[in-house]
């Protein structure tokens, strides 16, 4: 083989080789655009198919009242519910500084910041009445549970202490995280502000951290 043959090949190997490359580089952008557009169904899919729960508080009486949680649906697709329930503070304190009254972050997280806690006691509620124990629930299914006035902190003292912290809360709704957990599904986390006068309020979607 001659040198111009030599050349010749070596520019037909260039080329085919980079055929190949750019042909690899074509296959592996395809199957990436192929995925995103999956994912994309199936978080579609899921948005979709987020379940319809609403929530009602029975009273304002602080041994009467109930939270009532209602699942709706959609039924035929979801099957029962999971459904764990966590009441939310009125913001985030985490990141408060400690001040010279010596409560520290630490006190502060054991409060329920808002007007209601879950009853200590009943329905698998932890100590301080942040959360209950999860729950199953069918189609229109309603569930029940009981619900006390939140404890002042022991900084908001005697009767003054006490007296302010209801003020403060008077007019504030229950603020709860819902979980919904389904076989086949990954789990939805759903808002809430539930006011105290007995209106109905529906889920909507769990605002980024």
């Amino acid at each position: 083989m001659g040198i111009a043959d030599t050349s010749i090949a070596a520019v037909a190997a260039l080329f085919s080789g980079g055929a190949a490359v750019a042909a690899w580089r074509a296959s592996r952008e395809a199957n990436a655009t192929a995925a995103n557009v999956a994912q994309i169904e199936r978080d579609r899919w899921h948005s979709e198919l987020t379940p319809r729960l609403r929530m009602m508080i029975t009273s304002r009486h602080p041994v009467m009242s109930k939270l009532v949680v209602h699942f709706e649906g959609p039924a035929a697709v979801l099957g029962p519910l999971s459904v764990p329930l966590r009441i939310r503070d009125d913001r985030n304190r985490s990141r408060d500084p400690e001040l010279a009254d010596g409560v520290t972050a630490a006190m502060r997280e054991r409060v329920i910041w808002g007007p209601c806690r879950f009853r200590l006691g009943t329905d698998g509620a932890d100590d301080v009445g942040r959360q209950v124990a999860s729950f199953t629930v069918e189609a229109d299914d309603k569930h029940l549970l009981a619900l006390d006035l939140s404890a002042a902190p022991h900084w908001y003292e005697g009767e003054a202490g006490e007296r302010r912290w209801r003020e403060e809360y008077e007019h504030a709704r229950v603020r709860l995280w819902a979980g919904c957990e389904a076989v086949g599904h990954k789990p939805w986390w759903l808002s809430f502000e539930v006011p105290r006068n007995g209106d109905w309020v529906e889920n909507g979607p769990l605002p980024a951290a």
